[in-house]
């Protein structure tokens, strides 16, 4: 599979620092995506014959015959450090992986055995095809995918504390993601979706922001059911300000809102995320689930009728990058074959458990995708927790 084919970059201290400016700079700029030589190009032309289509099972039957859950935002390529604990600066070697958080779930949830498509926008350009490439070979339906000859595919470089932990440092400027536009949207995917997944980073800038709103209006009305991880990025937002007025400007239409407690104490600004009455506040009339992750402690979650915790899996942490977006798929893909799930506390606290073994199992790698456990995987973990 593509995902195992990773690739080890290493920077020269020179090299690296002399592309500060794709990072720091606002201003808007166009680059054409250019092959240099006739070999990219014959790789280029190779990999667009091969994304067509919808995804395919292992038996040869389309992923989409069954409940699926459309998951709309960015791709991209993380760098994440060959060594934990040290500085961009200083790790010697990055391997490339594929990542951005809804393209984690679609992904997440495929592995899983469950169905799921994706609508985003990538450049043309070797990443970009790569990573409708990556999808498909995921069995992840890859049609709503958009191609912008003018904007690379976003990068993200990802520093490791010692503990796993991560920061990040995008070059977005504008990357391909946030670009675009309403009119490149496929409306049947969206409206025939069980469940419509999203983040916030699409909603940082125009044209993206106004294709994202019109695509969770139109699953809205279609009676699909919104959920919603914010997946915070102060780096990106104007500032934290813009950045939580935004994110909660679409909080009230969301059905299942999955956040975490770094989350909890931003959005309130500052109150404390383990106390009920706090974490009510943002439990929306509407709201049919609100799940708060805990990293290795579990989660807790909020109906109109119960609320709770599950514990987590304790394991041997080497990377947190894409344990929040392994939860999200771990329940999503529960939920998309039987929304019962969340009138039912003994069956949704079992969904949980399995969506927490999806988390832990995904920190024992590098990476986002390529860590992405299967639902044999999780239910190996499972038993030898209960042993």
């Amino acid at each position: 599979m593509a995902l195992q084919a990773t690739t080890t970059l290493c920077f020269s201290g020179p090299t690296f620092r002399s592309t500060p400016h794709s990072f720091t700079s606002k201003r808007r700029i166009s680059i054409k995506a250019t092959s240099s030589s006739s070999s990219s190009s014959s790789r280029l032309s190779n990999s667009r014959s091969n994304l067509k289509g919808r995804a395919l099972s292992s038996d040869g039957s389309s992923t989409q015959e069954s409940p699926y859950v459309l998951c709309f935002g960015e791709m991209l390529i993380d760098f994440v450090p060959t060594t934990s604990g040290l500085s961009l600066a200083d790790a010697p070697a990055f391997k490339k992986a594929p990542g951005g958080a809804p393209a984690n779930v679609a992904v997440g949830i495929a592995r899983l055995g469950g169905s799921s498509a994706f609508i985003g926008k990538v450049g043309e350009d070797e990443f970009g095809y790569m990573l409708a490439n990556i999808l498909k070979d995921n069995n992840v339906n890859n049609e709503g995918m958009r191609f912008d000859p003018g904007a690379r595919t976003a990068l993200a470089f990802v520093t490791l504390t010692s503990e796993g932990e991560r920061e990040f440092m995008f070059y977005r400027n504008p990357s391909a993601d946030m670009l675009l536009e309403e009119s490149e949207l496929d409306f049947d995917l969206i409206k025939k979706a069980k469940i419509f997944h999203y983040g916030s980073i699409s909603l940082i800038t125009e044209p993206c922001k106004s294709a994202h709103i019109a695509a969770a209006k139109a699953a809205k009305e279609a009676g699909v059911i919104l959920s919603y991880d914010p997946n915070l990025r102060l780096p990106l937002w104007p500032s934290a300000d813009n950045a939580r007025e935004e994110i909660l400007s679409i909080w009230d239409t969301a059905d299942i809102i999955k956040i975490s407690e770094e989350e909890i104490v931003f959005l309130t600004k500052g109150e404390d995320p383990y106390d009920d009455n706090v974490v009510r506040k943002l439990f929306h009339p509407k709201l049919k689930l609100l799940l708060v992750t805990e990293g290795p402690e579990g989660c807790r979650y909020y109906t109109k009728d119960f609320s709770g915790r599950v514990h987590g899996l304790k394991v041997d942490v080497v990377d947190t990058t894409g344990a929040g977006d392994a939860f999200v798929a771990g329940i999503l893909s529960q939920l998309a074959n039987d929304l019962s799930l969340l009138q039912d506390e003994e069956r949704l606290r079992e969904a949980l458990m399995f969506a927490n073994a999806c988390g832990a199992l995904t920190v024992k790698v590098r990476g986002a995708i390529p860590a992405l456990p299967t639902k044999e995987a999780v239910h190996e973990a499972l038993l030898k927790a209960v042993v």
